[in-house]
Formats: structure tokens, sequence, C-alpha cells
């Protein structure tokens, strides 16, 4: 169950949130960074 809400955290995620990983994380805002910390969360509990 845990896992089939991360894969539709993940769908949701590709569809809404900008995506950051053409630019230079040094240069990100706390905001940017904090989306970026979520997508990858999100990404790796979808994950097997």
């Amino acid at each position: 169950m845990k896992k089939s809400v991360f894969k539709f955290l993940n769908n949701i995620n590709k569809k809404i949130l900008p995506k950051l990983s053409d630019k230079d994380p040094t240069k990100l805002t706390k905001f940017q960074k904090g989306i970026l910390a979520y997508r990858y969360f999100v990404l790796i509990n979808s994950m097997d």
C-alpha cells in the first residue's frame, strides 16, 4: 500500500512540479531545493 501511494505521488509530481534537473543545484533557492528534495524522497520510496 505504501508503495502504491508513493507511485501515485510520483505521477502527480511529474505532471505538476517543475523539473530542476537541468539547473545547477548550488544556484537554486531554498524553496527550489525543498521541491528537489521532496521529488527525490518520493521517487526513492516509489521504486523497488
